[in-house]
């Protein structure tokens, strides 16, 4: 019964933040226009990439960022890694995951922490656990603006490594550290599929 509340809860989070593959925009206009007509089933469709809420997360503004780069762009990205943010945030605490680097929500100024320690160790065994309990989290941005483009990509691949925790503790393996969108898309259908119930 717990798995069957566990999978409502996060169809409902899949219905609030769709994640869909996006064709080119007349031939999704054509596809919702004409559900069953000949001039949409007879063109092939073109998979085209990954959307959450109808937005594309580019990851080449965090590694091309430079004076003449979309800001529109930008901020479409930031937003859509805010949708993830809270997505992964959502699955989590329905599943009682605590996650490897917590977020802290703010919708396209999103932020990701890693509790990793900066600081060499010591061979003293007692001031290590000194310094673990006093460091403070790096707090990585999951947005560019204002923002160290390294710093912003980090927090990227922190956000990954999340939905990487979530798809091992379900038990399916990750498509890898570049496909953001595509291991949340395989998270969310795993876990909406009959076999999450039966395991």
């Amino acid at each position: 019964m717990l798995r069957m509340r566990q999978q409502f809860m996060i169809s409902q989070v899949s219905f609030l933040y769709p994640v869909k593959i996006l064709v080119g925009p007349k031939q999704e206009q054509e596809l919702e226009s004409f559900p069953s007509g000949n001039s949409a089933a007879s063109k092939p469709v073109n998979p085209g990439s990954l959307t959450i809420l109808g937005l594309h997360l580019t990851i080449l503004p965090f590694t091309k960022m430079s004076l003449f780069t979309d800001k529109k762009e930008v901020q479409r990205s930031a937003t859509a890694l805010g949708y993830i943010a809270h997505v992964v945030s959502l699955i989590a605490s329905y599943l009682e995951v605590p996650l490897r680097y917590p977020l802290r929500l703010g919708g396209s100024h999103t932020y990701i922490n890693d509790y990793a320690p900066s600081i060499e160790p010591t061979s003293d065994l007692s001031s290590n656990i000194a310094l673990s309990t006093n460091t403070k989290p790096a707090e990585f941005p999951l947005f560019l603006e204002g923002q160290d483009a390294t710093r912003a990509a980090y927090a990227v691949f922190l956000l990954n490594k999340d939905i990487e925790q979530l798809l091992n503790y379900i038990g399916v393996k990750s498509l890898g550290p570049r496909h953001v969108l595509a291991n949340l898309k395989e998270l969310l259908r795993t876990i909406q599929s009959p076999e999450y119930i039966d395991t």
